[in-house]
């Protein structure tokens, strides 16, 4: 056994208490006499054995440690203990708060209005008796048994007060049964048995035993909540160790007091009350009538308690509902308007602003501009305005400047299933004005209105929304539309096919407008001239009026509104009297020949019994193949044979000007059909009165973007589900129609996505990242979006705006990986540039314009470069060729030559700005020289726009700039310099032509011969074949834009720019060398600063660019030659003619043994501690301390020298 068992000597090392056993005592007797013949005088000695002794261990109490539960319960035992002291006191307190007898006598019971019912009070509240003059209450007959129920009720109070129920369950709380329900039970039972009317004071009675009879008034309506809030008080448990009285008003008591009704459920909070407000709007009796029908008025009501109770609604209606007009107007009555605020309404379109303002304004009889609306350009909002249409980027700029919106009360989003960019911004930043708004208590309601709505992005988006919001949907007024697919999907001829389906429909179906959908303009053109050659119209005139005398027209005009369809028109006639002569020279039979038709197709009923069934006649229209697969010679030739009505045909898509826009809503001539052919710009903006038959192609022109390389590319693609439904419901806005499908059922099953793309992921975002960032929403990527971004796309977006300095870069000490998750903040220049209603890249442009007088030049050329296709490519007319050759002569006079040349296209669309404005005559202009109209107008307006911006922006005491419409041209230094800000705002848009030797194979020579390359791009890129520089093709370029067409990729918009630039406008994108020893660093004095020369590389690509003379790198190598240039006297002149005097040459200061003398490293450490390398800092260092480097400076020249250069320092 050794020492260190466990228990070793256990027994040993316990502490124990022994215990001797006393051996029992011998009793002696004292009193002396002898019991017995044995002396007995050593009874007492001690025995001679051991005595028994007993180890007795001390007991250890041994405390048990409680659970958490235990402890828990102990605590609440200790804290009603605690209760109970204090609770004499507590009551005492709230004693003196109740009311006395009097107040009691006026108020009502609770219970007996829950036992007998609100109608039943009611009722008997409004029979009470008045008190007579003398102050006693007429006495009316009681109810037979009334004072048995008092006496008992009196009795089971008593019972109740005496012999508490202690509930086992809860510590030290003692709770009074209530017997309320069997109470009432036997009341009714009572009740029943008696056949007398009820006493109207019954329960005053009961509750108010002792109560004076003077004492009670009649109760009114509007202080029934007042008094129902005391009865509340009133009869709370409220008495001294928890027992008290309540038959004479006195206050129950119990530990623990709740509220509960008679079922044992706690009452529901009330809801605020408030006051109905109704504004009145004087309307037209037909206005009223109309918007009767529209669907939408079924659903005010609870559209706007829905408003109202919810602080985000969704409204889902089909096209034709009335959402856009009639939702502002409720709010309007429901006095959302009032108090100064604002009701806005956001579209995506202009068009759609301007229309729906005039169109509500009108339905609400105010033109005094409380109804206005604000776009890009041009508005009518004033101080009265109440409801306002805007475009959502006039909300965003809102949003800048007030975020709060606080002069608005409802916000719609009006077309949200579009999805623009700045909707999708605008709905992340609305749910979180909406929050803020709520908490500071002026709430604001947001309201999203959209046709074809996917629900899901909203509904389940628990980062956008953390409450789901009300979703309410609204039938449209939509007539049935039957929906007609083709057997065979035409994919390459569908514009043929859609030829082919409207002459069919002009021909045999009854009358209703039809509309055609294509994909862009050269399409909508080309199957317009077709059609009006099929169809050529003749007007029929009626008698002119003679009171009006400019109507005296001929009885038959051609069809035409303006000079281009005039002479269209003209040829298309020219055209059919030539086919006409030729066909009267063929026999009957030839043509019978060419023509072969199936008179099985046709019915034989006349046009006014078809009408009847022309649904039937529809399907089988859409079925036939066998009349579709008819040539265009063919068809002209059943144009001639067969008299078909005129067909009045009309373009539309974006870029056709306003006035023929306006067209297709105003009736067609007097005997003729309507053909609108468009393209998706009438899916949802616009609505086309009587149409009743649709063509769909199923086909959409979109544009896509490259997130990585920037290239943009429109491709034809098949359309939406969503938009494909859309367009089908263009047919039912008047009546029955159809919609007919050039595809068949599988291809719209299988190819057609449900819902289109947001706008956001087919676009760059540096101008949405570059707004946010200025709302110091730095986090981009946790922005709530509806659909976020890709990341690639906010990280392209981000390094974009690095290039151009908006955006502060990371610091050079993270690491590669942290440079990636660093959130970069935005620089004062980036802050600026936000302000401006452009690109992030011409925004700049602008800002650094403020020099050299190029503010007006710089203003009209971004305006210039910012609206979309400003001069036309090809002309539109049948002598294309003759009227190209005229355009391109004409621009290459405005490009010039020298640095206008060089300034390329943007020169070309300076100079056709200008030289549009000088004329006077803008339509004719246009005309001539191929510039559109419209689009000039959007430079006029955004060159004024963008002056007011700037004079906004430029600092105090700096003159004001105007629109000058005379402006002149620019000068060789103005053109020179434009060279280089469109440089600088178009850092990453540089691209270098493919020098010959790079060539390798000799077919690809040819190919390449004036190819470029991209730092981002693998593939070769060709310059736009009408740019002015495609002839001179400078190596060096900056571009606008990117884009793909027929497998090539093409630049637009082109400068030539010079390699020295790069360096200084476009730094981060350079790799420099390092300064090379010949030729030597030299001392610039114009600059103030040391300049070497390096070898630089531009690009990833590590294009090769001349020997550039550039500052000296930072580093102490700097702060040397510095030193240097300062001992030799180019820094300071007066220490010149002390250079000959140093006692060490000033070279060396760059020499590797330079540590060794002491008077350098003095000199070296000054320069270096006051971060001294240019002449700017060293006088900044004189500022603050005028003897600063003296002492230094005494240390290389002799000393009979120090007191001369004293008098001397500084020497500037």
């Amino acid at each position: 056994m050794g020492p260190n068992k466990k228990g070793f000597n256990w027994k040993a090392r316990q502490v124990v208490t022994t215990k001797i056993i006393q051996t029992e005592g011998v009793e002696i007797e004292i009193s002396g006499t002898q019991s017995s013949k044995y002396d007995e005088c050593n009874a007492l000695v001690l025995p001679s054995k051991k005595r028994k002794t007993k180890v007795v261990k001390e007991k250890k109490s041994s405390q048990r440690i409680l659970s958490k539960t235990q402890r828990k319960k102990l605590e609440k035992i200790v804290d009603v203990k605690k209760k109970k002291a204090n609770r004499a006191d507590l009551l005492e307190s709230l004693a003196k708060l109740q009311p006395s007898a009097q107040e009691f006598s006026m108020m009502t019971s609770l219970t007996s209005v829950q036992t007998k019912g609100i109608k039943r009070s009611m009722a008997e509240v409004d029979s009470v008796q008045l008190f007579d003059e003398t102050g006693v209450k007429n006495q009316s007959s009681g109810t037979a048994g009334s004072k048995r129920r008092q006496r008992w009720k009196e009795k089971e109070d008593q019972e109740k007060v005496e012999n508490p129920r202690t509930d086992g369950n809860v510590i030290g709380i003692q709770v009074i049964e209530e017997s309320s329900s069997s109470e009432n039970e036997e009341m009714e039972e009572e009740e029943d048995e008696n056949t007398e009317e009820p006493d109207e004071n019954i329960e005053e009675s009961e509750e108010n035993k002792e109560e004076p009879e003077g004492s009670k008034e009649t109760p009114r309506k509007e202080d029934k909540e007042d008094k129902e809030d005391k009865e509340d008080v009133s009869e709370e448990t409220i008495s001294k160790a928890g027992k008290a009285d309540i038959s004479n008003g006195n206050i129950i008591a119990t530990e623990e007091c709740t509220l509960v009704e008679k079922d044992g459920k706690t009452p529901a909070p009330k809801r605020e009350a408030k006051p109905a407000i109704f504004v009145p709007v004087h309307r037209t009796a037909e206005v009223q009538a109309a918007r009767m029908k529209l669907p939408i008025l079924a659903e005010e009501q609870a559209i706007v308690e829905a408003i109202n109770e919810n602080p985000v609604v969704i409204l889902a209606g089909e096209t034709g509902s009335g959402k856009t007009t009639q939702v502002p107007q409720f709010l309007y009555e429901a006095g959302y308007a009032a108090n100064g605020k604002i009701i806005g309404v956001t579209e995506p379109r202009r068009v759609a602003a301007t229309s729906m303002a005039n169109r509500v304004a009108d339905e609400m009889n105010l033109h005094d501009g409380q109804v206005g609306y604000q776009i890009r350009f041009e508005g009518n909002v004033k101080d009265n305005t109440r409801i306002k249409f805007m475009t959502d980027g006039v909300l965003l700029k809102a949003i800048q400047k007030d975020f709060l919106l606080s002069n608005y009360s409802v916000v719609i989003i009006d077309e949200a299933h579009e999805r623009s960019v700045y909707s999708d911004i605008l709905l992340g930043l609305l749910s979180r004005i909406v929050m803020l708004r709520h908490k500071r208590g002026n709430p604001l309601k947001m309201v999203i209105m959209s046709a074809t709505l996917r629900v899901e992005d909203f509904t389940e988006n628990r980062r956008l929304f953390k409450n789901k919001p009300v979703v309410i949907q609204v039938e449209a007024r939509q007539f049935p539309v039957s929906v007609h697919f083709n057997k065979r999907t035409a994919f390459e001829d569908y514009v043929d096919e859609a030829y082919r389906k409207v002459c069919k429909i002009h021909r045999q179906l009854p009358d209703g407008g039809i509309l055609v959908f294509l994909t862009g303009q050269q399409e909508v053109n080309a199957l317009c001239r077709k059609l009006r050659q099929t169809f050529p119209g003749v007007k029929k005139v009626e008698k002119p009026d003679p009171a009006d005398a400019s109507s005296a027209q001929p009885e038959d005009v051609p069809i035409a509104s303006d000079p281009e369809e005039d002479e269209d028109m003209e040829k298309v006639l020219a055209k059919i009297k030539r086919k006409q002569q030729i066909m009267k020279k063929r026999s009957k039979k030839e043509v019978d020949q060419r023509i072969k038709i199936n008179l099985d197709h046709y019915s034989a009923l006349p046009l006014q019994e078809q009408e009847q069934d022309h649904d039937e006649n529809l399907g089988d229209l859409a079925d036939s193949d066998q009349e579709l697969d008819i040539n265009d010679e063919q068809s002209e030739a059943l144009s001639q044979s067969q008299t078909a009505p005129p067909l009045w045909v009309l373009p539309l898509y974006s870029l056709l000007p306003s006035n023929r826009q306006q067209k297709v809503f105003a009736p067609p001539p007097e005997g003729s059909r309507l053909c609108v052919v468009s393209t998706n710009v009438a899916e949802t903006s616009l609505t086309i009165p009587n149409v009743r038959y649709v063509v769909d192609t199923g086909r959409v022109k979109t544009k896509f973007f490259d997130k990585i390389t920037g290239v943009s590319a429109f491709h034809v693609t098949w359309t939406s589900q969503a938009a494909a439904n859309q367009r089908a419901g263009r047919a039912g806005r008047t009546g029955p129609g159809h919609c007919y499908r050039l595809y068949s059922s599988a291809v719209f099953n299988d190819e057609f996505e449900k819902f289109s793309l947001p706008d956001i992921a087919r676009r760059p975002i540096d101008d949405l990242v570059l707004q946010m960032k200025s709302m110091d929403i730095e986090k981009v990527i946790h922005f709530p979006f509806p659909t976020p971004p890709d990341i690639q796309q906010l990280y392209a977006a981000e390094r974009r705006l690095l290039l151009l300095n908006a955006l502060e870069p990371p610091p050079r000490s993270i690491g590669l990986k942290k440079s990636q998750e660093w959130t970069s903040k935005i620089t004062p220049l980036g802050r600026a540039m936000a302000a401006y209603p452009l690109a992030p890249r011409y925004a700049k442009m602008l800002l650094l314009s403020q020099q050299n007088d190029l503010l007006q030049l710089s203003i009209t050329l971004v305006a210039a470069l910012s609206v979309q296709e400003l001069v036309l490519d090809q002309p539109a007319d049948s002598e294309a060729g003759d009227t190209h050759r005229r355009w391109l002569g004409q621009r290459r006079s405005w490009a010039g030559t020298g640095q206008s040349l060089l300034l390329g296209d943007p020169m070309v669309l300076l100079r056709a700005v200008g030289a549009a404005e000088y004329s006077g005559d803008i339509e004719a202009f246009c005309s001539t020289n191929g510039i559109r109209s419209k689009a000039l107008r959007e430079v006029r307006k955004l060159r004024v726009q963008l002056t007011n911006e700037t004079n906004l922006i430029l600092p105090s005491g700096t003159a004001s700039i105007v629109v000058d419409p005379r402006m002149a041209p620019p000068t060789e230094l103005q053109a020179k310099l434009l060279r280089q800000i469109l440089m600088a705002g178009l850092p990453d848009h540089v691209a270098k032509r493919i020098p010959p030797n790079e060539i390798k194979e000799a077919e690809d020579r040819r190919k390449y011969k004036y190819a470029y390359r991209c730092p981002e791009m693998e593939d070769p890129v060709f310059l736009n074949p009408s740019s002015i520089l495609r002839y001179s093709h400078p190596e060096w370029i900056v571009y606008q834009d990117i884009y793909e067409h027929a497998d090539k990729i093409y630049l637009r918009g082109i400068t030539a720019i010079e390699p020295e630039w790069l360096p200084i406008f476009s730094p981060t994108q350079c790799t420099f060398s390092a300064p090379l020893e010949l030729p030597t660093p030299r001392y610039d004095s114009d600059q103030g600063r040391v300049m070497c020369h390096m070898n630089v590389t531009f690009g990833r690509s590590g294009w090769p660019l001349p020997v550039m003379e550039l500052e000296y790198p930072a580093g102490i190598d700097r702060f040397k030659f510095f030193a240097q240039f300062f001992l030799n006297g180019d820094v300071c002149r007066p220490l010149a003619k002390y250079t000959a005097s140093l006692l060490s040459t000033p070279s060396t200061m760059v020499k590797t043994w330079a540590k060794l003398q002491p008077r350098t490293q003095m000199l070296l450490q000054q320069l270096t501690i006051s971060n001294v390398d240019s002449l700017d800092s060293l006088l900044a260092a004189w500022q603050k301390d005028k003897f600063y480097l003296l002492e230094v400076y005494k240390a290389w020249v002799p000393e009979s020298l120090h007191e001369e250069i004293s008098t001397l320092w500084p020497p500037v």
